[in-house]
């Protein structure tokens, strides 16, 4: 085992990890009756403090040092603004493409799909597409996760962490109607645990693609585009998601939380 592919056992190990827990939405869907909205509001909401606070005050951070050593101050600035912005751009392009009505961040409860019509076509096509949908948003997020771990293991901790808790409620919203339309756990269950993947998958192709080419302009580039892919994760999804299941408040005091605690393990460990 050469010291490089020691190195790179932790990042793809934090997406695998990230990824898969859409597996354990799948179970809680399985053996729970009720949705323990509270839970999943300030799971969600510490989720998003998480992101939020890693991407803006370490990450961008760090883009900007590795930028201005390469191109200078104002330069460097301007490139690390960009790139956030595109990061940005690229995941609200890719949530567009997704059709609204099957998109998997329109969060369902155990029990309400469990009163829908029993229409198995209709139900089972859910479940299909919201696999394939949260396959796509896996994608950048798995290259996220491994670019921040590959240059600093304890960012690439904090968002696996954080991307695991997100993928929870994602895996109720594929094993759900796959269940109730096939009656078959395993397949429901099988389908959640693979739409997971692609964050491994991404991490994987950043690898291919991009690790020839790793230098400080490079891995600025990323961390600033990896920060904007970040945020607009967390304003657009986790924290919206978060009101949906109807405990606003308990959204923000997880979000404050999930802040405080990123900030206090940053000092701690880096």
């Amino acid at each position: 085992m050469t010291m490089e592919f020691q190195e790179l056992l932790l990042p793809f190990g934090l997406t695998l990890f990230a990824g898969l827990s859409t597996g354990i939405g799948s179970a809680i869907a399985f053996f729970a009756k009720t949705t323990n909205t509270r839970f999943l509001s300030v799971a969600l909401g510490f989720s998003a403090g998480v992101m939020i606070y890693v991407s803006l005050i370490e990450i961008f951070q760090k883009a900007r040092t590795e930028l201005v050593t390469v191109y200078g101050d104002t330069n460097g600035y301007w490139i690390r603004v960009i790139a956030f912005f595109a990061g940005i751009l690229i995941i609200a392009i890719i949530d567009k493409l997704v059709p609204s009505y099957e998109n998997p961040h329109e969060l369902r409860k155990v029990e309400d799909v469990s009163k829908l019509s029993f229409d198995k076509k209709k139900l089972l096509r859910m479940g299909v597409f919201s696999a394939l949908a949260i396959g796509i948003h896996n994608f950048p997020e798995g290259l996220a996760t491994f670019t921040a771990a590959i240059h600093e293991p304890a960012y690439g901790i904090a968002i696996a962490v954080a991307i695991a808790i997100h993928n929870v409620p994602e895996g109720i919203a594929v094993s759900v109607p796959v269940y109730y339309a096939t009656g078959d756990k395993k397949k429901a269950f099988r389908l959640s645990f693979l739409s997971g993947l692609a964050e491994p998958v991404g991490a994987l192709v950043g690898y291919l693609l991009l690790m020839q080419f790793m230098n400080p302009a490079v891995f600025g580039i990323l961390f600033a585009a990896v920060a904007g892919i970040m945020v607009f994760i967390s304003l657009d999804e986790l924290l919206p998601a978060a009101r949906e299941y109807g405990k606003p408040h308990w959204a923000i005091y997880g979000l404050i939380v999930g802040m405080m605690v990123m900030g206090a393990s940053l000092i701690l460990f880096i």
